[in-house]
């Protein structure tokens, strides 16, 4: 079993792992407000603004408000990012068998304020045993810093974790860390790396 090869705990990404966005929203807003195609995507992920909001520096109130004001129409703006996005609830089956397999599963996320009530909205908070979100830690993925942090909050050594997230960048920054890190392509190929690192039998 898991604590026969070491790993302690599971830790999720949540945003193109357990949680997905629906993207023709964007381009429906888009549309609707005159607004070319892309233009929400461009300005609200520009790398400076998102890093501002993933390590709690603005509210997600503020990001929006930003974004609004940069594209030159709040209530486009307002109107994309009030999808919360839906779970997939396949990986959330997943969850559970993992943890009825004898490990936690925690979530570590480029997060907003806002996520304690998102996950409480999508029913995702009692699935799991802990979340870490960047925007109440202060530094988020890929920097080494949230790696270390969520490992001495757990009281693991990297090597006990195995992380999977849909961000190559965060799988190359936690496996130079020493995490068993795992890229999510699908929950497939993530079952049959959870069976042959972690020992599962999910």
């Amino acid at each position: 079993m898991a604590f026969e090869v070491g790993v302690a705990v599971v830790l999720l990404d949540l945003d193109g792992v357990i949680r997905h966005f629906d993207e023709s929203i964007a381009l429906r807003v888009e549309a609707a407000h005159g607004l070319e195609r892309g233009t929400l995507a461009r300005v609200a992920f520009e790398d400076d603004l998102l890093r501002e909001l993933c390590v709690g520096r603005i509210t997600r109130a503020e990001w929006i408000a930003c974004v609004g004001e940069r594209i030159g129409s709040p209530a486009a703006a307002a109107e994309r990012f009030a999808d919360i996005g839906t779970v997939d609830p396949a990986m959330l089956s997943l969850v559970d068998r993992i943890r009825a397999d004898g490990l936690p599963v925690a979530i570590l996320t480029n997060g907003t304020d806002t996520i304690p009530a998102e996950l409480d909205v999508l029913g995702i908070a009692g699935r799991v045993d802990r979340v870490f979100n960047t925007a109440a830690i202060g530094v988020c993925k890929p920097d080494p810093a949230v790696y270390r942090h969520v490992c001495a909050v757990l009281g693991v050594a990297p090597r006990q974790v195995f992380f999977a997230d849909d961000s190559a960048s965060n799988v190359a920054a936690a496996t130079a860390m020493g995490l068993l890190a795992h890229h999510f392509v699908g929950i497939g190929p993530l079952v049959a790396d959870l069976r042959e690192r972690a020992g599962l039998s999910v």
